[in-house]
């Protein structure tokens, strides 16, 4: 049975291919279109079906869109239309003025959006672009398939849950906002999950970050990650307004206080401002007081489910500084969080809980990379080198000549194997360097033109992990902080943050075998089994996607070399300096 599913709602469209169960293909749109997040100027474009994506899954499978059995969609609108959406003519407004009781529309746009969706079987088959329609043949907007409209926050549950290690867990998904749902608690067993409890809007503890984000004068919806990293440089002094703005209830629901933050806090930070010292005070209290919520939250969920595992999803999960917190506070025996846990994951999610409802007790999955994408081999690379006429030579022993260019503290574009899925880079399109040299931080920051508060994160040997970060062992996907060991700290220094923690990957051959020959030849050399990883892409782009995106990537940007699966590219420039260095 092969059912694909789609996510097209709020943000980061993305599409997802289940075969009996087993994960075909995933992968973002905006690797695609290159427009990141899949967030056009004009607000109705976000919800145009992820077209490309859709077409890479069904060409993985090398199916045609009418052999498909299931479309999982992940959001039900009959939540917000009831039975008229059975209807054979479903009339929704574009004007609020003119309907007579506007109170269940959340925002202006909501009549627009929900009819996007309506009409998604439809531009499915009639809106693909011309070039991608030999896939989307076979098929009318009544089917062959059957389609399934899927609870939001059940595709964010399902997408920790069923693609988790474990056979029970409780599950927690947390994210701006579903149909109505902001935050949902469920009992995994199997291939059943049983909705123990739900916090709806307007309360929503990712809606309150994103408000945040936008006060401290980044951008909402994208850039909560850099609130998070700022708070290391705060102070907590305004925690305590926090506190009385979210209150846990029973059974972990909570309430949150219209956020008006000018009143509680003063004027905002405008876009490219100074950051004030009470800036970086207001992320630190934000910060911990979504720590402590989830906690408490937590707390409940388990005493409610009874389990001592825990998956957690949505676009709160990313927080990898929240998600450590509540593994020391070890309310949970495991914690798996989904390494694609915003809205890029309910099309994984969807597509896992329709096949689940087909096959019921049969569960073959889990996640053990994230490498869903994508990928090109060495003949598909090479016929694009030849065609740019850029000078390249191929290597021998990949993994050794790009460790020696690391240590010799060369910045390298890494592209190999399949594409990641979900919005961390980890070792199939990123850029790599060396930790040894403190500088390296900014160098990378300047390159990527980042902030400069902002850390890089560190990939280590599975097996060394446990020498150079506290109580790390298994983390393949990123999605947690670990003190950097105190002996090992001026040995790594350009991946310790200031709080002296660092976001760490750990990796095993069987997951990603050159990446892991790789960390192996630099630690041959340096006797460090750490690199820095960072995502191969630059300012208002998305992760790299072919090899044309890397060679453009590398050729508009200070990187000094491209390893791009058995090829090597230098810069002029950085060659000379490789030689004199010899």
């Amino acid at each position: 049975m092969l059912t694909l599913g789609i996510n097209a709602a709020f943000h980061d469209p993305a599409a997802c291919l289940v075969s009996d169960g087993d994960v075909v293909a995933a992968a973002e749109e905006e690797r695609f279109t290159k427009v990141k997040h899949g967030k056009r100027p004009v607000p109705f474009s976000t919800w145009e079906l992820p077209f490309h994506a859709i077409e890479f899954c069904l060409r993985s499978a090398d199916v045609t869109l009418g052999e498909i059995d299931h479309v999982a969609y992940s959001f039900d609108p009959s939540q917000l239309l009831g039975n008229r959406l059975r209807d054979p003519t479903v009339e929704i407004p574009l004007d609020l003025s003119v309907y007579g009781d506007s109170s269940e529309w959340v925002s202006p746009w909501d009549p627009l959006f929900l009819s996007s969706i309506v009409n998604a079987p439809r531009q499915l088959v009639d809106g693909p672009p011309l070039h991608l329609r030999s896939r989307f043949r076979g098929a009318s907007w009544t089917g062959p398939y059957v389609w399934d409209f899927v609870d939001h926050h059940l595709a964010h549950a399902a997408s920790a849950f069923l693609a988790s290690p474990f056979d029970d867990a409780a599950v927690i998904a947390l994210d701006g906002r579903g149909e109505r749902a902001t935050t949902t608690y469920w009992h995994g067993h199997a291939t059943s999950l049983e909705l123990v409890g739900r916090v709806d809007l307007p309360h929503s503890l990712g809606l309150l970050y994103e408000e945040v984000t936008d006060y401290l004068g980044f951008l909402r919806s994208s850039d909560e990650y850099k609130v998070m990293a700022l708070a290391s440089y705060g102070r907590p002094r305004y925690a305590n307004a926090f506190r009385d703005m979210i209150r846990v209830g029973d059974g972990g629901r909570y309430t949150i206080a219209d956020p008006c933050l000018e009143t509680w806090f003063g004027p905002r930070r405008e876009r490219g401002g100074p950051l004030e010292q009470r800036y970086l005070d207001i992320a630190r209290s934000l910060q911990l007081v979504l720590e402590e919520t989830v906690i408490a939250i937590a707390r409940a969920v388990q005493r409610e489910t009874g389990s001592r595992r825990a998956c957690l999803a949505g676009g709160v999960a990313l927080n990898c500084v929240m998600n450590a917190r509540l593994r020391d506070a070890r309310i949970f025996d495991d914690i798996w969080v989904q390494p694609a846990a915003g809205d890029a994951g309910t099309a994984l999610g969807a597509a896992l809980w329709v096949d689940a409802q087909q096959r019921p007790g049969e569960r073959c999955y889990r996640m053990e990379h994230a490498f869903l994408g994508p990928g090109f081999t060495d003949d598909e690379i090479e016929e694009f080198l030849r065609w740019s006429k850029l000078a390249y030579r191929r290597l021998d022993d990949v993994a050794g000549e790009a460790a020696e260019l690391l240590a010799r503290d060369k910045v390298i574009g890494w592209f190999q194997g399949r594409m990641e899925f979900g919005p961390r880079a980890l070792g199939a399109r990123s850029i790599l360097a060396s930790p040894i040299r403190a500088e390296m931080q900014a160098r990378l920051n300047d390159i990527k033109d980042r902030e400069d508060f902002r850390p890089v994160a560190p990939v280590v040997l599975e097996e060394d992990a446990g020498e150079w970060f506290e109580g790390a062992s298994v983390a393949p996907f990123m999605l947690f902080v670990y003190d950097v060991v105190p002996d090992k700290a001026d040995r790594i220094p350009a991946v310790r943050h200031v709080d002296g923690t660092a976001r760490v990957q750990t990796i095993r051959r069987d997951q990603q075998p050159m990446y892991y020959d790789l960390l192996e030849a630099f630690k041959q050399r340096t006797g460090v089994p750490v690199l820095i990883n960072t995502s191969f892409n630059t300012r208002g782009e998305p992760i790299v996607c072919t090899p044309r995106d890397a060679v453009e990537s590398f050729w508009t940007s200070p990187l000094d070399a491209l390893v791009i699966g058995s090829f090597l590219l230098e810069k002029p420039m950085s060659l000379d300096a490789t030689r004199r260095d010899a």
